[in-house]
């Protein structure tokens, strides 16, 4: 069977917010904002390995200006939206299929555990509402975007 993946963006950014029905609910400084995919099956290693990744990331400049420091050494905050349509198939036809993303039964439990995970590790995590509406702003500081996968395939 194949092995599922937990899907994420990262943005490293200059700040960042989330805003629902005209109210902001989350906002950073300078930091990450990521974008967090569940996909059904995935579990507690997908999660392990996704927030060790992410606050390990050496992408933010040292006094050399070489992308040396992680968002842990250079202090930044991070803002996690939760992202079903990072799992969407575009393969075939011209409306995403989004079979693979996971219910909200695994993927809320998931997500929070991610945000969770950030949070112990030493971060400042901000969010947005699963399944919200949301509308999210942000200043790309790079621009510097990165994907990452559980699965390790790209």
């Amino acid at each position: 069977m194949e092995r599922q993946t937990m899907r994420l963006v990262i943005q490293r950014v200059l700040e960042s917010s989330v805003t629902i029905e005209g109210k902001v609910v989350g906002r950073i400084g300078a930091g990450f904002m990521v974008l967090c995919g569940v996909e059904d099956g995935d579990t507690a290693d997908d999660v392990r390995y996704c927030v060790e990744k992410t606050v390990h990331l050496r992408v933010f400049e040292d006094e050399a200006g070489k992308m040396n420091r992680s968002i842990l050494d250079a202090g930044g905050e991070i803002l996690a939206v939760s992202q079903f349509t990072l799992h969407g198939d575009v393969r075939h036809g011209r409306r995403p299929s989004f079979i693979k993303a996971a219910r909200p039964e695994l993927a809320v439990p998931m997500y929070e555990a991610y945000c969770a995970g950030l949070r112990e590790a030493g971060v400042h995590v901000e969010t947005g509402i699963f399944q919200a509406d949301m509308k999210v702003a942000l200043i790309n500081d790079g621009p510097v975007t990165l994907l990452i996968d559980s699965r390790r395939t790209f």
